[in-house]
């Protein structure tokens, strides 16, 4: 084929409205950004790349229900959810927080997050930012987090049981603040942090541990299968693990728990199955897979999702 058939190929294939959206809806293009004329800005797929703190950032964002952690060089705190949602506000004690479990405005969540940080930093007691613009003015300033904090620098997060700390010690919320914290309290889910970027979470009729993972999908799960497959990937009796989802580019294993033993005592177990994992992942560039370790990949990949 010539190469002016083949541009001419690619033409008709992109100019196909049955085509695959290649904004990663998973819908036909005629019914996703078709119906707007065209293709959108595609979202960035791991937008906080690069840093240190991307798995607990990942981790605030997707499932901790009640958590803040200082952003590292800055006098502001992240935190996972704020009253009415807000991309940030200042406590009237000055204290400033800028949330992460918030609606995305544009296609790079990092980007987003940075804007909420540069109106934090000038803004006063009391003022909050509901949502961040798109149309933003960031002027000469840096555009995403990356640009903004030491990238080798990590979090630390802080879990709470509840969203008192909302208020400044010894103030009482009212009218919808008020009727905000009293919904978050009574939705909130007991979490608790038992290693990094590894989260104990009671669900109800169990508990899981929620492990935040920065290794590429395809080494992780080569490592898993291998310990699927040789009975050493749960966390001791009565646990098993349930599957992974993805979330911002990253790969979340999840582990079915007994609830009725607290999350400490998961701290341990959990650690000694990062230390096998880790053998794992060493072992996958040296020796490839056994036809019973593909066949527990193949199992694995399939109690995949996406967030």
């Amino acid at each position: 084929m010539s190469r002016r058939s083949a541009e001419k190929n690619q033409r008709k294939a992109d100019d196909n409205p049955r085509r695959p959206c290649p904004c990663g809806s998973g819908k036909r293009y005629k019914a996703c950004h078709g119906l707007a004329g065209g293709v959108v800005e595609l979202p960035v797929n791991r937008p906080f790349e690069g840093m240190a703190l991307e798995c607990e950032l990942i981790a605030m964002r997707e499932f901790v229900p009640s958590g803040t952690a200082k952003l590292p060089g800055t006098d502001l705190v992240l935190a996972t959810v704020l009253p009415m949602a807000a991309a940030a506000l200042v406590r009237a004690d000055g204290v400033k927080y800028v949330g992460l479990q918030v609606q995305t405005r544009s296609s790079d969540v990092s980007r987003d997050l940075a804007r909420a940080v540069l109106w934090a930093r000038d803004a006063e007691p009391g003022d909050v930012l509901a949502v961040v613009s798109p149309e933003f003015d960031a002027g000469d300033k840096p555009e995403r987090l990356q640009d903004l904090v030491d990238t080798a620098a990590a979090l630390e997060v802080e879990v709470h049981d509840d969203f008192t700390w909302w208020m400044p010690e010894g103030s009482e919320p009212s009218g919808e603040v008020a009727l905000s914290l009293e919904r978050a309290n009574n939705a909130i889910l007991p979490t608790e942090r038992i290693g990094e970027a590894a989260y104990w979470v009671d669900a109800g009729e169990k508990a899981h541990l929620r492990w935040v993972r920065p290794e590429p999908e395809d080494d992780l799960l080569a490592a898993l299968a291998r310990l699927h497959a040789a009975g050493e990937l749960g966390l001791g009796e009565g646990t098993r693990y349930a599957g992974s989802f993805r979330a911002h580019g990253l790969l979340v294993p999840v582990w079915d728990l007994d609830r009725e033993m607290h999350a400490r005592e998961w701290a341990e177990p959990a650690a000694e199955l990062g230390k096998r994992l880790e053998t794992a992942l060493a072992s996958v560039g040296e020796t490839p897979l056994t036809p019973a370790e593909r066949r527990s990949r193949d199992g694995l990949l399939n109690r995949q999702k996406t967030l």
